[in-house]
């Protein structure tokens, strides 16, 4: 690894309470590696009862919607952004729920609810290959198992079925 701001290579040094840190000598500062940060959205619809799963292109499992946040973006200005470019559709409401750190990709997941336009989609078909309305049944039963998109829809089930 290298420093990111002067290209030093980076050397691992003991930081009190973090542990072994990689630590530029020329800058003489530690430098925690980086990650990037995403949002998972359960998209719902308008009565809420409804959930939308996606079907990736070359891929088998229903999983959420997600997104990268991209530099300079906050997770509230990314979630509008990804849903317009993968469903063509607007976002009515956005309820933040939890985080979860997903491994596999070096990303900081956040999990949304965010309930869409009523009206039809319009998939961006280089990235979605299919999407379907689900019961929340139908929704736990097809999502992919043991993956952070069963986590975030187990949790956003949890979360809709408190509504009043």
């Amino acid at each position: 690894m290298f420093c990111p701001e002067c290209g030093e290579k980076l050397t691992l040094c003991f930081c009190e309470d973090e542990g072994l840190v990689p630590y530029c000598n020329k800058c003489q500062s530690f430098r925690f590696p980086p990650f990037s940060c995403a949002v998972s959205m359960t998209v719902v619809n308008r009565a809420q009862d409804k959930i939308l799963l996606a079907k990736h292109v070359d891929q088998d499992d229903f999983v959420l919607f997600a997104g990268y946040v991209k530099k300079g973006e906050s997770a509230e200005k990314a979630i509008p952004r990804e849903i317009k470019e993968e469903l063509s559709i607007n976002t009515v409401k956005v309820r933040y729920m939890a985080s979860r750190y997903h491994d596999p990709r070096n990303v900081l997941m956040l999990g949304f609810i965010v309930m869409i336009e009523n009206g039809d989609v319009s998939l961006n078909t280089k990235e979605i290959q299919e999407a379907r309305w689900c019961t929340f049944d139908e929704a736990k039963e097809l999502i992919r198992k043991n993956s952070t998109a069963e986590y975030f829809l187990n949790s956003a089930i949890n979360e809709l079925n408190k509504k009043p």
